[in-house]
């Protein structure tokens, strides 16, 4: 069972989804994820785009940041992040949302992101077509924070030069299968 590391709710231990259709991230690959942000988390507004649990945007509220929004596609996981939220008494900044991530992105109504937690299934690759979606639909605030989950470093960007020119690469660590990798957005005030 996974557990809300520290903050507000430190100590909480939060449900995960039945079945094997959601991965959760590591407790140590969690800690380590939070290590590489522990000073900018403060007043950030999140965006946990698969969000499985919602551990990871719990997380982040329980260390201050200023609202999140949860998505996922799935049935299970939705009322598991209403519930870890209901536990973690943390549910009245967040927003949480049923329906596929790329759809969500493509509908986004302006709302702006300056932390986001991309953690989708290895196999499926979704990350560079994520991050395209969310500078294309200018949903990162400059600065922004990107943090991805993927099985191969490659697998961030996927050869696409054009959008790895949109991030600078602040860190990369493996933690088991998982590699971790932090973007910050490069769009400056005014472009």
């Amino acid at each position: 069972m996974m557990r809300v590391i520290t903050g507000a709710a430190k100590g909480i231990k939060l449900q995960t989804p039945e079945g094997e259709t959601t991965r959760p991230t590591s407790e140590r690959a969690k800690e380590a994820l939070f290590s590489m942000i522990q000073f900018e988390v403060e007043g950030r507004r999140v965006l946990d785009l698969f969000a499985g649990s919602g551990q990871l945007g719990i997380e982040a509220l329980s260390r201050g940041a200023k609202s999140a929004t949860f998505t996922d596609s799935s049935g299970a996981a939705i009322q598991c992040v209403r519930a870890n939220l209901q536990k973690a008494k943390l549910q009245a900044n967040a927003n949480v949302f049923r329906g596929d991530a790329l759809s969500f992105l493509r509908g986004n109504p302006g709302e702006k992101f300056d932390l986001v937690f991309l953690d989708p299934p290895y196999a499926m690759r979704l990350i560079p077509q994520a991050l395209s979606l969310l500078c294309k639909g200018d949903m990162l605030l400059p600065g922004a924070l990107v943090l991805c989950e993927t099985g191969t470093p490659e697998d961030v960007f996927a050869g696409e030069k054009k959008l790895a020119e949109c991030f600078e690469i602040r860190g990369q660590k493996k933690h088991g299968v998982a590699f971790l990798t932090l973007l910050e957005y490069r769009k400056e005030d005014g472009e």
